[in-house]
């Protein structure tokens, strides 16, 4: 630059007012150019997080709540949404799939997900749904669940994993729908309900876990595998922003800093993970800062 390289307080400054509106839209325009067209299956994983070291008793700072949408197949995120609380993600959900371009996409999310208006969304946009169902929709919760015992399932299968000193298995049985009509009416889209028993063995203790999803797919899909998945955005996304990037004690609080770093991050995540090099990303990330020819390397993608 003419006037040499910006301080540390004008950066500061200027992430502070840039419209992070704006700069979300500009993020998942970009983000979207780096699809693999070679990926066939596009699961989108939406899940949200809380960035803890925002808050502040002192200068009376509350956490943010991030909503984010990360693609499986991609490894990469696609967009964010902020929130003000977790509470607030089914508001927050919408506004993420208006922003989304995810033609022929499936999107996964948790039972916060689960609401008719959001359903009727991702069906008019001609994408495909799993959703988790939790006590938070009792009514359907216990609807689900007397139609898996009433009903053959059409598919059963199991999975066993080996490691870490433990042994899980995994048996997901897919069902047709075959909910009462007012359920039925009411999310569309409706074609099939998953049933996934959990049990994991370690030593002499074994926990048994039973969780319940509806899906607009057909039955014959790799359900257990698309659910799996969704724990992507946990490892890849979530745990490494923490762990790599430090995410959690960020204390950027002026304006509308905090959320537009965030994107600042997830920019610099999408394009180490670009790398197919060896080296985990923490020392990716050290060598972007040491290496002008890597670190240019890298902005080319």
């Amino acid at each position: 630059m003419k006037n040499g390289i910006p301080s540390h307080d004008t950066i500061n400054r200027v992430f502070s007012i840039l419209n992070p509106r704006t700069f979300e839209r500009l993020f998942m325009e970009w983000a979207n150019t780096l699809k693999d067209s070679k990926v066939l299956e596009h699961v989108i994983a939406i899940d949200g997080k809380t960035v803890h070291g925002l808050k502040d008793n002192f200068h009376h700072t509350s956490p943010i709540h991030l909503v984010h949408a990360w693609s499986v197949g991609n490894n990469s995120c696609l967009g964010q949404i902020k929130t003000q609380r977790k509470s607030n993600e089914i508001t927050a959900i919408p506004e993420l799939l208006d922003l989304l371009d995810a033609k022929g996409s499936i999107i996964r999310i948790d039972a916060m997900g689960t609401q008719t208006a959001i359903v009727a969304k991702i069906i008019d946009k001609k994408w495909d749904y799993i959703l988790a169902v939790k006590d938070n929709q009792k009514a359907l919760r216990e609807e689900v669940e007397i139609t898996c015992k009433r009903n053959r399932s059409v598919f059963d299968y199991t999975e066993v994993e080996k490691g870490h000193g433990r042994i899980e298995t995994r048996r997901c049985e897919v069902f047709e729908k075959g909910l009462i009509v007012d359920f039925e009416n009411r999310l569309k889209g409706l074609e099939s309900i998953i049933k996934i028993t959990a049990t994991r063995e370690i030593g002499d203790k074994v926990s048994t876990e039973e969780r319940f999803y509806i899906s607009s797919l057909d039955t014959s899909q790799p359900f257990n595998q698309y659910i799996r998945n969704h724990w992507k955005v946990e490892n890849s996304l979530h745990w490494t922003l923490d762990m790599v990037f430090r995410e959690d004690e960020q204390r950027k609080r002026t304006k509308h800093a905090a959320e537009n770093f965030a994107i600042v991050r997830k920019i610099a995540l999408n394009l180490l993970k670009k790398d197919c090099g060896k080296e985990s990303l923490r020392p990716k990330r050290l060598k972007a800062g040491w290496n002008k020819e890597y670190l240019i390397d890298l902005l080319k993608f």
